[in-house]
């Protein structure tokens, strides 16, 4: 029998304070891409998840109420240290960009309309789409690796996309199946 995520012998030994930094790290890095700098420090940098862990806990944090990535620090600070793990993970994330963020918006307040702060602000927000679309693909190799993941996915962007169906609904309906199929596929395979 393999070890799941939530098997603690299979989990890292990560401490409170590295949770708290870990994440202060994230806040103080992610500027308009936290999404790619929670996988960067998470997956790619700390090794605290692998990259299947981390897609399934962004599904998790998708369909719990609230920010995404708020949920995504919570569950991860829950994981390795419990309810203080979770409680400090989210001080470390939100602590930096809310002291700078005040910093910033009483600066901006005085130069808005400046044409270079204008354009700086658009140039800003490229980068942003930029991080998710490459976040995006770094996910969609790990976890669009059979030609029924594609079909789901597919069937997901259909619905969301181009249908502009509610997410909530598309979720309600398309992950039973999912879940199910695989349920099914594994029984048939095994």
């Amino acid at each position: 029998m393999s070890q799941g995520p939530s098997d603690p012998k299979a989990l890292p030994y990560v401490s409170h304070w590295e949770l708290f930094t870990g994440f202060l790290m994230v806040g103080l890095f992610g500027f308009g891409g936290i999404a790619a700098a929670i996988y960067h420090v998470v997956v790619e940098r700390k090794r605290w998840l692998s990259a299947r862990d981390y897609a399934a806990v962004l599904g998790l944090g998708q369909v719990l109420p609230g920010a995404n990535l708020v949920n995504i620090t919570a569950v991860i600070g829950d994981r390795f240290g419990g309810l203080s793990g979770a409680v400090l993970s989210l001080i470390g994330l939100t602590l930096a960009p809310v002291l700078i963020l005040v910093g910033l918006a009483t600066l901006y307040d005085q130069f808005a309309m400046n044409p270079d702060v204008i354009a700086g602000t658009k140039a800003a927000a490229a980068g942003a789409a930029g991080l998710i679309f490459g976040t995006g693909y770094k996910l969609g190799k790990t976890i669009l690796d059979t030609r029924w993941s594609l079909f789901f996915a597919a069937l997901s962007f259909i619905s969301i996309g181009l249908l502009r169906l509610p997410l909530l609904g598309t979720l309600a309906v398309l992950a039973p199946i999912a879940i199910a199929f695989s349920f099914w596929r594994g029984q048939r395979e095994g």
